[in-house]
């Protein structure tokens, strides 16, 4: 039962990323800005350089985000309702200390860019899909990866060493939180060896989805939303399984495209089929536990370029198999 919530919060996230683009348009443009997408810290395509600054403003924006999610379930949710929902008093008062280390989080980058004399963005106002314990939890877990990721692909982007070893050990205590609801959802906390690390453009894709709008005030960032991409047909997928997916209304995908699985430090793309509206490839052996999917024009190779994505990230997990461990390395 536990396990269906993950596919119940994936389900929910895809489906509300549709709305990135329309969102982005109304208010959340005090969020991103529609920048050309490139590599490297100048954001390529005459995006203006990214700074530090724009790197921590978003991570508070993303602080802000989990902050308020965690207390709007927690006032609204007593023990009782996690006990009855088959979560221990354990977890609920877990629950507590990942809700304080949001908060912290956030005190932290405030001051963190007071100190630079710059103005910290405030939080927006927000629209998460939970009506249940169970729904809450389910789309935790998700946010948690989500957090994960956000710090990797926006730690190349940091230039002062300081700020990338706070941002490190962060980066350690959101991986903490999303072990906890994994293992709370019954799933492999360790699926896969490593963290996965997305850009700030598909974190912002992703987050946008839950901005219903920002105060004018906060400055806009050189980050833009993709098209929107949701899977079809379930969310939590084994090895070698058919995946399928569909893209938002207005999106135009070329003949000739790739799924590409971003999964650890694994970046896969295999040949996309098209039929009926779907667009699915089969789940690589090297992908596992919640990984990342975009469509784009060509392969990646290894490594994604932010100028041939089509369309996503769509979240999925993957369902890893036994490990075997080679008793010769030693």
């Amino acid at each position: 039962m536990k396990f269906a919530l993950l596919t119940t919060a994936l389900t929910a996230l895809c489906a509300r990323n549709a709305l990135a683009i329309p969102l982005t348009a109304r208010n959340t443009s005090n969020v991103g800005e529609a920048v050309a997408v490139g590599g490297g810290r100048g954001g390529g395509g005459g995006g203006r350089p990214v700074t530090d600054v724009d790197v921590l403003q978003f991570a508070l924006t993303l602080e802000h985000l989990e902050n308020v999610f965690y207390k709007q379930a927690l006032s609204r949710f007593s023990e009782a309702d996690f006990l009855r929902a088959g979560f221990d008093s354990r977890f609920f008062g877990q629950l507590n200390f990942v809700a304080r280390d949001e908060e912290a989080h956030v005190v932290f980058l405030q001051k963190a860019l007071t100190g630079l004399g710059v103005r910290p963005v405030v939080a927006c106002r927000y629209n998460f899909p939970f009506n249940d314990v169970r729904s809450f939890v389910g789309l935790a877990s998700v946010l948690e990866g989500v957090g994960v990721s956000a710090y990797l692909g926006g730690a190349p982007l940091i230039s002062n060493k300081d700020f990338l070893g706070a941002a490190g050990a962060i980066l350690a205590a959101e991986g903490l939180h999303q072990s906890l609801h994994r293992n709370s959802l019954n799933l492999i906390a360790s699926a896969n060896i490593a963290g996965t690390a997305i850009s700030p453009n598909a974190i912002f894709s992703l987050a946008s989805a839950f901005i219903v709008d920002c105060p004018r005030e906060n400055p806009a960032l050189p980050f833009r939303a993709f098209p929107s991409l949701s899977p079809r047909g379930g969310s939590v997928f084994a090895i070698d399984s058919l995946s399928q997916f569909a893209v938002g209304r207005g999106v135009v995908i070329p003949q000739t495209f790739f799924i590409t699985f971003v999964s650890g430090l694994e970046i896969i793309s295999i040949p996309g089929t098209f039929r009926g509206g779907i667009y699915s490839g089969r789940i690589p052996r090297q992908v596992a536990g919640q990984t990342f999917v975009v469509i784009t024009a060509v392969e990646a190779r290894g490594v994604l370029v932010e100028s041939t994505i089509l369309a996503g990230p769509a979240i999925i997990e993957i369902t890893p198999t036994v490990p075997r461990l080679d008793l010769s390395i030693l």
